[in-house]
């Protein structure tokens, strides 16, 4: 189906939130349906079809969640980091700031969903075939 080694090669090419879109049709074409990514380290749990199911390593070392989540503030260093102002590592870092626990985002909806410790959706977005992500 698809590869650890595929997703790390995608995800090289990600420099910034603007990069985003093109990502998640680079992983449509692998064969992703959706995928998790847990902000704690990085890491993410990809789905293809028929339960196929492949988890990276770590990305990055452990970082703290905060437990209680600021949608405002994520919502702003959200569109920082789509407007290519602020890198991968720190939109995390950001994330992780703001209560976010992991983002899950399905390839036939084009959503992103970011979701708090406690399982609540913080926010819902809208993918697009280009450019920005819609709020």
């Amino acid at each position: 189906m698809f590869t650890i080694d595929q997703f790390k090669e995608t995800h090289s090419k990600v420099k910034s939130g603007a990069d985003f879109p093109k990502y998640v049709q680079d992983l449509t074409s692998i064969g992703v349906v959706s995928y998790d990514t847990y902000v704690g380290d990085g890491h993410s749990v990809y789905f293809g079809k028929d339960n196929f199911e492949a988890q990276s390593e770590a990305n990055y070392p452990a970082m703290k969640v905060a437990e209680e989540n600021n949608k405002e503030e994520f919502h702003h260093y959200l569109k920082i980091h789509q407007q290519g102002q602020a890198d991968y590592m720190a939109f995390c870092q950001h994330s992780a700031e703001t209560g976010v626990e992991k983002w899950t985002v399905h390839m036939n909806e084009m959503t992103c969903t970011y979701y708090d410790k406690q399982e609540n959706k913080m926010l819902v977005e809208k993918i697009p075939l280009s450019g920005n992500v819609s709020l």
